[in-house]
C-alpha cells in the first residue's frame, strides 16, 4: 500500500503542514514530480505529489482554480508548495476549489530541500516499486506468447490488460478500428472519443493523449514507434491509476508483436506478388495456379483483377496492410505506378482502397476471370477499366459496362468503333509518317480552333487546315458535320482508352 498524504504530514523531519483540502489526504502518494511549469499536469502518471516553487503559479483566481482542477483530473495526489519562494497570494477562490475536490494542497518550510520529500515517498514505496518489478516481468514474459504469424488476432493484448488493469486495443490511427482482423470493435462511446481526440481536444499528460469520457472512463492514447499508422488505446476507470513506466513497458511489447505480424505480412505480399505476376504473365501451370490462389483465400470462378493507381504513392504501397487490416483474401503486386490486385469480393476491397487513398484514386476491374488461363485478358481488361475510370463520376470502372462517353464497355467494342471510324486513317498515317491523328487529337480538344491548334502543335495555321481537310478525305467524315465530329470524337476517345500499355509488357514486377 503506497503511502498517503497524511502519512507525510505526520512525518515531522519533512515540515509539511496543511494548507487547504484536509479531506484528501487519504489520496496515496505513488511519487513525487518537482515541476515550475506552466502546465505541469501534462508530465504527471497519476498518485504523483506535485512539488513547486511556484515560479509560474498564475496570480489570477480563475486561473488558481483552473490548476487545481487540471492536476485533480491528472489524477494528482497533491500539491505542496515551497513557503517564501516564488508563489503568489493563494486566493479563496482557489482554496474553495481545494476544498470542493478535495484535493490536498501542502506546505513545505523554507529551507527544507524537496529531495527529502522524493527520498521519504521512494522509501516508503520500496513495496510497491517490488510489485512494479514483477508486473514488469510478467509483461516482458507475453513476448514468450509471441509467433510471426498473420492469423490477425494479437496474443499480448489480453494479459496487458491484466497487469495494467485496464482494456487494451491496438487500433488503425486515422479511422479507429482494430488493427488486427479479428480485434475486438470498439464502443461508440469510444469510438467517438477518438475523433475527438484526432480533433486536438485531448491533453498531453505523461507520454499519452488522455481524454476523460462522459460516462466516467478515461482514454488514453499511446504512440507505437515501429507503425505509425497503429496506435494503443487503453480504457480506465477515471479513478484507476495507469502506472506510466509499465505503460511504456507495454508499449514497446505491442511494438515488438506489430513488427513481427508486419514481417509475416510482407513475406505473404511478396508470395502473393510473384503468384500474381505468373498469372498476367501466362507462365504458371493452371492446377498449380488454382492452388496457390485457394491458399490465398480466392476462388478463380468468381474473382476479378483490379488495376488502381493514386497520387498517394505511399499508401498505394502499403495498401496491402489495410487489406489485411479488414480480413479480405488477395494477392497484389506493383507495376509502374499501379497496383495490381486480385480479389473475389471487390466491393470489400474498393471500401478500403477508398478509405486509404481517398477520392481521386482511380479504380478499374476486369471481367470475372472464371479460369487461371484467362488471367493475361484479364489484365488487359482491368487496364482498359483503369483507364476509364478517369471519366467516370466515382473513379471506378468494371470491364464489361458500358462508358458514359463512348458507349462501349468492352477492348472488342472500342477496337471496332476505332477501326471501323480511324482505320483508314491509321493506315494512311503508318504509311506516310504524317501526324494527322494528333492533329485530329488536337483540333477536337481546342473547340475546333485552328490556331489555338496549331499553337499546341507549334506549325503554322494553314498546315493544321491541311491536315483536317486530310482527314475528312480519308474518313468520309465533315467537320461541318455535328454527327461526324460526334463520330469522330467518339472514335479518337476509344483509341486513347486502347493505346497507353495495353496489355502490360512484360506484366507487374514482384516488388
Amino acid at each position: 500500500m503506497s503511502i498517503t498524504v497524511a502519512d507525510l504530514l505526520e512525518l515531522p523531519h519533512l515540515r509539511l503542514h496543511l494548507y487547504c483540502g484536509g479531506e484528501g489526504t487519504d489520496r496515496a502518494v505513488s511519487w513525487t514530480h518537482v515541476s515550475d511549469l506552466p502546465d505541469p499536469w501534462r508530465w504527471l502518471t497519476g498518485g504523483d505529489l506535485l512539488l513547486t516553487n511556484g515560479m509560474s503559479f498564475p496570480s489570477e483566481p480563475g486561473r488558481q482554480a483552473a490548476l487545481i482542477e487540471k492536476l485533480d483530473d491528472a489524477g494528482a495526489s497533491g500539491l505542496a508548495i515551497g513557503d517564501k519562494m516564488y508563489c503568489p497570494p493563494l486566493t479563496d477562490e482557489f482554496v474553495a476549489t481545494s476544498e470542493r475536490l478535495r484535493f490536498s494542497v501542502l506546505m513545505v518550510d523554507y529551507p527544507m530541500p524537496f529531495v527529502a520529500i522524493s527520498q521519504a515517498v521512494a522509501a516508503a514505496n520500496l513495496l510497491e516499486q517490488s510489485d512494479r518489478l514483477v508486473r514488469t516481468e510478467r509483461i516482458y514474459r507475453t513476448v514468450q506468447r509471441m509467433v510471426a504469424s498473420d492469423d490477425g488476432a494479437s496474443v499480448v493484448c489480453g494479459p496487458l490488460a491484466q497487469v495494467l488493469g485496464c482494456d487494451v486495443h491496438v487500433c488503425h490511427r486515422e479511422s479507429g478500428e482494430p488493427w488486427y482482423p479479428q480485434g475486438q470493435r470498439l464502443d461508440p462511446v469510444i469510438a467517438a472519443a477518438l475523433d475527438r481526440i484526432a480533433s486536438g481536444t485531448a491533453d498531453l499528460r505523461a507520454g499519452a493523449l488522455v481524454l476523460p469520457l462522459d460516462d466516467g472512463r478515461e482514454l488514453r492514447l499511446v504512440d507505437i514507434p515501429t507503425q505509425r499508422a497503429a496506435v494503443l488505446v487503453l480504457v480506465s476507470q477515471r479513478r484507476s491509476v495507469i502506472d506510466a513506466i509499465l505503460m511504456q513497458h507495454a508499449v514497446t511489447v505491442v511494438a515488438l508483436e506489430l513488427s513481427q505480424s508486419l514481417v509475416a505480412i510482407e513475406h505473404r505480399r511478396r508470395l502473393g506478388a510473384e503468384l500474381l505476376a505468373q498469372l498476367m504473365e501466362g507462365r504458371i501451370d493452371p492446377r498449380v495456379g488454382r492452388r496457390q490462389l485457394t491458399s490465398f483465400g480466392i476462388d478463380v470462378a468468381g474473382a476479378r483483377l483490379l488495376a488502381i493507381s493514386s497520387t498517394e504513392v505511399g499508401k498505394l504501397r502499403d495498401s496491402h496492410i489495410a487489406l489485411w487490416r479488414n480480413a479480405v483474401p488477395h494477392a497484389a503486386a506493383h507495376h509502374s505506378e499501379v497496383l495490381y490486385l486480385i480479389a473475389v469480393d471487390i466491393r470489400d476491397v474498393s471500401e478500403v482502397m477508398r478509405a486509404e487513398l481517398g477520392p481521386q484514386a482511380l479504380i478499374g476491374a476486369s471481367g470475372v476471370i472464371r479460369s487461371v488461363e484467362r488471367m493475361p485478358e484479364a489484365l488487359r481488361e482491368a487496364n482498359w477499366a483503369l483507364r476509364a475510370a478517369d471519366g467516370m463520376p466515382g473513379r471506378t470502372f468494371r470491364y464489361g459496362d458500358a462508358t458514359p462517353f463512348i458507349g462501349v464497355g468492352s477492348i472488342d467494342d472500342a477496337a471496332a468503333l476505332v477501326t471501323r471510324t480511324l482505320g483508314p486513317l491509321i493506315e494512311y498515317e503508318r504509311a506516310h509518317d504524317t501526324p494527322l491523328l494528333a492533329t485530329l487529337d488536337a483540333y477536337l480538344a481546342h473547340q475546333r480552333s485552328w490556331q489555338k491548334t496549331a499553337d499546341v502543335l507549334r506549325v503554322h495555321r494553314q498546315t493544321v487546315l491541311y491536315r483536317i481537310r486530310k482527314v475528312e478525305e480519308i474518313t468520309g467524315l465533315s467537320i461541318n458535320e455535328s454527327r461526324h465530329i460526334t463520330e469522330l470524337w467518339l472514335a479518337m476517345q476509344a483509341r486513347a482508352l486502347l493505346l497507353p500499355g495495353d496489355g502490360a509488357a512484360g506484366g507487374p514486377g514482384t516488388d
